[in-house]
Parts: structure tokens; C-alpha cells; sequence
């Protein structure tokens, strides 16, 4: 069976800073033709960091979703930058923290029904304090937590930690747990 979908007619509806928004006429493998609403996307980059049994969140107001949202430190990926040049901005931007390494963990499309959004996870090592961070976003009100793994998943049940790149970095830390109970 041929799943590709052929694009017949492309009209931008809306430039924005960060976004733009598209609708498309299309023609399905079965000859049918049909609509696409596209949101274009950055990328985006997140750290997942783990210090002294505690994961490193930052805490903010989703207008979206309206409400507060405790999530992996993250942000968009700039015109030619490498994702993990971006995690490591990112995460000193919005912790005030630097990591000597960091490892690529995954990376997955968000929400691939209507956006081309990828987001790339790397995971932090041998994290320190910078004593002058990078200026966060003028835009952004960012409180820092550190959370062990229960209170996370706590968080989580609550639905304060609801996004998908965080439920994913809970999930791992605790598969990293059971991995070192294991040894």
C-alpha cells in the first residue's frame, strides 16, 4: 500500500516569530483529496540532569494549557545551531547550571499529526553553577526546582509534570533506577 500524500495546493496563512501556519490541499494514495493545517516549527532541545538524586525542572505558566507546567529545561533550536549547542544555551539560560558533557538520549517529533516539530534529549553530566549565567528570555518566568525521583513522580500524578519530553525523562530516570538496583 502507498501511504505518501501528494501536495496540490500550499497557501501560508500566518508568519509569527516562532511558528508558521499552513494549510494544504492534498491528494491521498486512494485519489481522494483532503485538508492539512501544518504548524512549521523549530526544533527544540532539552536536558534531562540528574545531581546529587535530584532531576533539574524549571517551573512555568503554559498560556496554552493555562496553567503551570513543570518541565525539563528546553528551547528552540536557532538557524544554524546543532541541537546540542542549543541544549547546552538552554539549560544555563533557563537553570543558571552548565554540564561538562552532555549525551544524547532521543529524539522524537512532538506531535507529528500537524507540526514538524523534533525535540532532542541530552542528558547532563558533572553539572556546576555558573556564577554569570546567560540572561534567560525577556518573555520567560522561570522559577528553578530540584525534585528526587518520588516527588517528580508525584508532580506527575498531579499534573503539574505534563508534557511529553518531562513524563518521557521520568520514565528514563526510572529505568535508570531499576538498572542500578540490578548491579
Amino acid at each position: 500500500m502507498r501511504f505518501e500524500e501528494k501536495t496540490l495546493e500550499s497557501k501560508k496563512i500566518y508568519t509569527g516569530n516562532i511558528t508558521e501556519y499552513e494549510v494544504q490541499t492534498v491528494e491521498l494514495p486512494n485519489g481522494e483529496k483532503a485538508t492539512r493545517e501544518i504548524v512549521w516549527h523549530n526544533d527544540a532541545a532539552a536536558v534531562l540532569a540528574i545531581e546529587d538524586g535530584k532531576m533539574i525542572f524549571v517551573k512555568q505558566y503554559r498560556k496554552p494549557i493555562e496553567k503551570i507546567s513543570v518541565e525539563l529545561p528546553c528551547g528552540l533550536v536557532e538557524e544554524n545551531e546543532k541541537p546540542i549547542d542549543a541544549a547546552n544555551r538552554e539549560f544555563e539560560e533557563e537553570t543558571g547550571y552548565t554540564a561538562k558533557k552532555l549525551n544524547f538520549v532521543t529524539s522524537f517529533y512532538n506531535s507529528p499529526g500537524f507540526t514538524n516539530e523534533k525535540l532532542y534529549i541530552y542528558e547532563a553530566t558533572e553539572i556546576e553553577k555558573v556564577n554569570q549565567p546567560l540572561e534567560q528570555d525577556p518573555d520567560e518566568m522561570i522559577e528553578v526546582l530540584k525534585l528526587n525521583f518520588e516527588d517528580a513522580w508525584d508532580f506527575m500524578k498531579q499534573g503539574y509534570i505534563s508534557d511529553s519530553k518531562t513524563v518521557f525523562a521520568l520514565y528514563y530516570w526510572q529505568q535508570k533506577k531499576v538498572g542500578e538496583q540490578d548491579v
